[in-house]
């Protein structure tokens, strides 16, 4: 079982880390699902072998214990939606770790809430703006399963709806109102403080040659 004190480590580094290639994919999923630090990433990836390496072993059995294990393994997956109710075990060895990311809470409040960036989306999560059915979820890395998905909303005292709806509404007619408030402002400006500058230098001018 183990010490409490110590848990059970639940990610692992890859072999590669300084990778050039690895590190360009990695920092790409990063932006993509908004995750704080490499280390959600490799909690996915983790994860994923985990349950790939279920697969293999229910492989490797005979046909009367694979019959009787393998609908556990599939039942689970696809409660979580990340197979569909028909797949096989092949399926399962060609999930991604993408696959496993677009099942997060973050990932689907940014789709289904019309958050703009999933970093807007898990500030939300983490500040408590975000339901699933009668309770709150501040955990952005929880996993959706197909039957949480449709109960998923904002809290009644959240102010973020009124929030993004504003937005929504008021920057196409900010767009358009600050392009002539700007020329108006310059123009005029420009024009009054060059124009009695260059005035006065050459009555100045004029002066001195009249004395001289």
């Amino acid at each position: 079982m183990g010490d409490p004190k110590y848990p059970r480590r639940v990610w692992r580094k890859p072999k590669r880390p300084l990778n050039y290639e690895l590190k360009m994919e990695e920092l790409k999923t990063l932006g993509t699902f908004g995750l704080r630090t490499k280390r959600e990433l490799w909690k996915a990836h983790t994860e994923l072998s985990r349950v790939r390496q279920q697969a293999r072993s229910l492989l490797s059995l005979r046909q009367e214990v694979r019959a009787e294990k393998e609908p556990v393994l599939m039942n689970s997956l696809a409660r979580m939606g990340l197979v569909s109710g028909d797949a096989t075990l092949d399926d399962v060895l060609n999930l991604t770790p993408n696959d496993l990311l677009s099942r997060r809470l973050q990932t689907i409040v940014t789709k289904k809430l019309g958050f703009k960036t999933p970093y807007q989306a898990r500030q939300a999560v983490i500040h408590g703006h975000i339901m699933i059915g009668e309770r709150k979820v501040d955990i952005p890395s929880y996993i959706v399963t197909v039957e949480e998905e449709d109960s998923i909303h904002f809290a009644p005292e959240s102010k973020i709806p009124e929030m993004l709806e504003k937005t929504k509404n008021e920057t196409p007619a900010e767009a358009t109102a600050e392009t002539p408030a700007e020329a108006t402002a310059e123009t005029p400006a420009e024009a009054t403080a060059e124009t009695p500058a260059e005035a006065t230098a050459e009555e100045k001018k004029d002066e001195s040659s009249s004395t001289e």
